[in-house]
């Protein structure tokens, strides 16, 4: 709640400063080398707003992500040591319901693997390697939206640049820059300055991504490896037609056949 917060005020703030830009630049009279930077800001015109935008956003995303995905927070320790002893002792509807009680990454997929035992060791690993590709596309959601902001910051500059060259070659058409070229070759390198914030925040969205993207698929390879770890010699003979958990199932004899009805697997 804090971060959103802080979030909300920094961009209200933001956009605040941003929305005055156009009525500073219109009173901006330094020369383009004496411009310090909020000048620069200024001078990119309204298409910095959406730029402010998207840098924030990127700045959460990346910070979200970080936390995301790292091994502490999607197999915390505590977890995994709390597992192996329910394992240890063969309590299996304790190391279910604990999944049930404290959900993360490693949890989840330990519980998916927990449902299927019964089943045999092929449909446990199959629930295994089912649950963590679905984890994956859950914590993935929003890193991919900092490849998007990489491929729409860049455009978001080039409108920038594209409107600010039209004005540059309007005012040239009306002779304002006819006998100083210089002053239309600092006017032109100024709307640049949209192209370069688009940059700007493109190539970092894009490097918080990649990073992040192979961070999260690091984790999810040791989550998956002591999964794997803790079902090596499970003795699936032993729980054969057993239904760990509280999930119901649905499935029967086919409505068809007379007389036959099916019997409820054991629940542990």
């Amino acid at each position: 709640m804090k971060a959103s917060r802080f979030f909300r005020s920094l961009s209200f703030a933001a956009l605040t400063l941003l929305l005055t830009a156009p009525f500073a630049a219109a009173s901006d009279t330094k020369s383009f080398d004496e411009k310090s930077l909020w000048d620069m800001i200024v001078l990119g015109g309204w298409v910095m707003i959406p730029l402010a935008g998207f840098s924030i956003a990127m700045v959460w995303l990346i910070i979200d992500g970080a936390q995301r995905s790292g091994l502490k927070r999607m197999m915390p320790e505590s977890e995994l040591e709390k597992a192996r002893n329910f394992f240890r002792a063969g309590d299996y509807v304790g190391a279910y319901q604990s999944c049930v009680d404290n959900p993360c990454a490693f949890n989840n997929i330990l519980r998916a693997g927990l449902v299927n035992v019964g089943d045999g060791k092929d449909a446990t690993e199959d629930g295994v390697l089912s649950e963590a590709s679905r984890e994956q596309s859950r914590q993935s959601t929003r890193l991919s939206y900092l490849s998007v902001i990489g491929v729409c910051t860049p455009m978001v500059g080039l409108v920038g640049t594209v409107i600010g060259m039209i004005k540059a070659f309007g005012s040239l058409g009306k002779g304002g820059a006819t006998q100083n070229t210089s002053e239309l070759s600092a006017h032109i390198g100024e709307v640049l300055v949209a192209t370069a914030s688009g940059l700007i925040v493109a190539i970092p969205a894009f490097m918080g991504f990649y990073f992040l993207r192979n961070r999260l698929q690091g984790s999810l390879h040791e989550v998956e490896s002591e999964v794997g770890n803790l079902f090596r010699k499970f003795p699936y003979h032993l729980a054969e037609g057993v239904h760990v958990g509280d999930q119901e199932l649905y499935a029967n004899a086919p409505a068809w056949v007379e007389g036959a009805g099916a019997e409820a697997p054991a629940q542990a």
